[in-house]
């Protein structure tokens, strides 16, 4: 007997619906619904109807509504289903964003992967949530989600070098680096991986260059809590040229 693989809706980069081994075309509406629905999960078709066409009057909404559920793809067990005013996504659609959401709630809560596996760094690293689609409701969820993603990084960035896998803590906190450049909890996990090599002068070198990004970019320095993580003599050492950096900025302050 063959198994059929269950329905999947990837939200994750370019919005795709794959039923079985087929990739389903649907049209902007019916994206956008399905697409809000596997965000949701269950809404009152009264909040659906209203978010997804916040312009029409309510009566025209709920057509629209109406007419966009008759054109989804149909099935056993149907992609939607209707509770009395609610709508439900079925819960035999597998929706990447879901499985995203609780690796990444599962790093944060445990600190980090058990010893010896494999970190999720693929699905950590990957795309954001339907690019290029600029409705309030997606950026909302969007920016909630590179949050998640930032600060499971950071945890498991954290964790590796504690399990003395520095190269692998490394990447998480690349990956953190990456998405959000001046984000300092990143920082310190690549010069706390650098200390864990025993590579003091890359870690310090490290920190002189976020030094130099973060007053260019903010005019602040690092916290304190950075500076401690190099050895004493090496904290003074950079935060002398980071007053001076300052002293100038605030003169030129005058002079504009």
């Amino acid at each position: 007997m063959r198994l059929v693989s269950p329905p999947q809706l990837r939200l994750l980069g370019e919005f795709r619906l794959e039923l079985g081994t087929d990739m389903v075309e649907l049209c902007r509406n019916g994206q956008r619904l399905l697409a809000f629905m596997g965000l949701r999960g269950r809404v009152s078709r009264t909040v659906l109807a209203g978010t997804l066409w916040p312009e029409a009057t309510e009566e025209h909404a709920r057509g629209s509504l109406r007419t966009t559920l008759w054109k989804l793809p149909r099935g056993k067990p149907s992609l939607i289903g209707c509770w009395g005013d609610s709508l439900s996504i079925s819960p035999t659609l597998c929706v990447d964003v879901h499985v995203l959401t609780r690796t990444a709630l599962d790093v944060v809560e445990d600190s980090g992967p058990p010893s010896r596996t494999r970190p999720p760094l693929g699905l950590l690293t990957g795309e954001d949530l339907l690019p290029g689609w600029d409705e309030d409701w997606v950026l909302v969820e969007r920016e909630r989600l590179r949050q998640l993603r930032l600060h499971a990084l950071d945890t498991l960035a954290e964790a590796l070098i504690r399990q003395g896998r520095p190269a692998l803590g490394m990447e998480a906190a690349w990956a953190g680096v990456r998405a959000e450049p001046l984000r300092e909890s990143a920082h310190r996990a690549i010069v706390s991986a650098h200390l864990a090599e025993g590579n003091v002068g890359e870690a310090v070198r490290h920190y002189d260059a976020f030094r130099r990004l973060l007053n260019q970019e903010l005019g602040v320095a690092p916290s304190p809590r950075f500076a401690r993580m190099l050895p004493e003599r090496l904290s003074e050492r950079t935060r002398a040229p980071n007053r001076d950096l300052a002293r100038r900025d605030c003169l030129r302050g005058w002079f504009r």
